[in-house]
């Protein structure tokens, strides 16, 4: 493997880290921000209110989530990695 493809190679796999993270810290970012203007309005300063709301709201997303999830790692798998593994 030449050291062009080890870094092509390397790039894709973080996009598909980005894409694949990308539903779940968004929805993190928006319940965050919701919760903490929430307590900003009401002067509630309780730290389980921002931890729990927004680990819901993350498992949720993941839930839904997780076919898009898989099929995007399979795909960086199936036309990245395996190629080069199997022509080199």
């Amino acid at each position: 493997m030449r050291e062009a493809e080890f870094f092509d190679i390397l790039r894709q796999g973080l996009m598909a880290a980005v894409i694949m993270s990308t539903p779940i810290l968004a929805t993190a970012l928006i319940v965050g921000l919701l919760v903490g203007l929430f307590q900003a309005l009401t002067s509630i300063q309780e730290m389980t209110l921002t931890f729990v709301p927004k680990v819901a709201a993350m498992l949720a997303v993941f839930w839904v989530s997780m076919t898009f999830m898989t099929q995007t790692l399979t795909s960086f798998w199936k036309d990245g990695v395996i190629p080069l593994v199997v022509g080199g």
